[in-house]
């Protein structure tokens, strides 16, 4: 294991920011994951470990080893009657096994392309797009308890999946490495295309998945920025949950809010309309602002520094709490 001093972690998070690191190293095995966990627990300085550094915001430098989790594998398992299953390592980059999946005819995950990061990172969040989330095609996960070195299996009940949420996330943050995860690929899949704009891209073509994936790539891009054009890290900010009494009296004083029904009667408000008509779209505070293009999106414009975009990601949450007594929540996990 290569271990380097005082590094800079510009290039290791998408919002682009200036940040330094203690101790770093690039983690390209099983044996250097094995490594780093001892001299972790040799040295007793606290850990962070980064996939594609797509969901983090560093508001200083960080005063321990930051590890970069980049082992490669992806390898077709086992098959039954219904599904295919695929074992991926967390240094995958997720949108590339997307490509992947749907180029070999896997079904499931298309949906979810162009999210950045890796396949390590993917079961912490439960990321999702377009109605579908990680959980829907997950099986389960290899995961290291970093205090003691032991492997053990997490299937779907044991990761704890909720909206942007898990096991990982919560109750055992900070406590385990994912090593790899097991998705299954349905060999029937039911294509989810009724989110704006899919429906139109697919209108007349035969649906697969590729098609699938080709139109969530086009959209994704006419709205979301391109981290390597202008740092940020996709959605900042969490759509927040309503129950069905409060989304009622939501839409009694504002009728044209964007909302999309849940499970058990609960209501996810659009946090971007919340924000726009709050005026926040487009605004710049020196090289920190809000993407013209998409309200739940911060973005870096050359030097902002994590302070300041979490000065105005506040400034946002105060200001849509204070006209529509709703608090939103951040979606990446900030450093410092």
């Amino acid at each position: 294991m290569n271990i380097k001093n005082n590094y800079s972690l510009k290039n290791y998070n998408s919002f682009g920011v200036e940040a330094y690191s203690r101790y770093f190293s690039y983690i390209g095995s099983n044996d250097e994951i094995k490594a780093l966990l001892e001299w972790h627990n040799q040295s007793e300085l606290p850990l962070l470990l980064l996939g594609g550094g797509s969901n983090v915001l560093f508001k200083q430098d960080y005063q321990g080893m930051t590890a970069v989790i980049a082992t490669k594998g992806i390898e077709v398992i086992d098959e039954d009657q219904y599904y295919t299953y695929v074992k991926v390592a967390a240094g995958e980059n997720w949108h590339q096994l997307v490509r992947w999946s749907v180029n070999n005819g896997y079904g499931g995950i298309e949906n979810l392309s162009l999210i950045p990061g890796t396949v390590g990172a993917a079961p912490i969040q439960n990321i999702g797009a377009y109605g579908v989330e990680l959980a829907d095609c997950f099986h389960e996960l290899e995961a290291i308890d970093i205090a003691s070195g032991t492997v053990s299996l997490f299937d779907q009940k044991a990761c704890q999946f909720g909206y942007r949420d898990s096991y990982f996330k919560s109750s055992a943050f900070g406590n385990f490495l994912i090593q790899s995860v097991t998705l299954k690929f349905a060999k029937q899949p039911h294509w989810i295309m009724d989110y704006v704009g899919v429906k139109a891209c697919l209108s007349g073509q035969p649906i697969t998945s590729k098609r699938i994936s080709d139109c969530i790539i086009q959209l994704r891009q006419s709205k979301l920025p391109d981290p390597l054009a202008i740092g940020n890290a996709g959605s900042f900010f969490k759509n927040p949950i309503l129950s069905s009494n409060e989304w009622h009296q939501l839409k009694r004083q504002h009728p044209k809010v964007s909302a999309y029904p849940q499970a058990g009667g609960a209501i996810k408000v659009s946090a971007a309309w919340l924000i726009d008509h709050c005026g926040w779209k487009g605004k710049r505070f020196g090289d920190a602002g809000v993407y013209e293009k998409h309200a739940l999106v911060l973005v870096n414009h050359g030097k902002a520094t994590g302070e300041s975009l979490w000065t105005l990601a506040t400034q946002i949450i105060e200001s849509v709490e204070g006209q529509f007594s709703i608090t939103l929540e951040a979606e990446p996990r900030l450093i410092g």
